[in-house]
């Protein structure tokens, strides 16, 4: 399964939708997730590539993960997963 499916498809879990209505340029906020939602997302996506996502749920705009879309959290990701190997 390619990256950006598996981001996509732990987003649309944790927001309750269908993988097809989660698009890259949606924000978390467009999808209806909240704080709690998106540290859940952060666990699963962090459990599903075996990365360490620098996050912090105090300030999740000031990170070194970019939450901005589904297309930025892609992004770091794979940026993340190419830099363990």
């Amino acid at each position: 399964m390619r990256t950006a499916d598996k981001v996509i498809e732990i987003i649309a879990e944790q927001a309750m939708l269908d993988t097809a209505d989660v698009r890259p340029e949606h924000s978390l906020d467009d999808l209806g997730i909240d704080s709690l939602g998106i540290v859940e997302s952060i666990f699963a996506i962090e459990e599903a590539f075996d990365i360490s996502v620098p996050f912090n749920a105090n300030a999740p705009d000031d990170g070194a993960f970019d939450i901005s879309s589904v297309a930025a959290i892609i992004a770091a990701v794979e940026a993340l997963v190419a830099e363990k190997g």
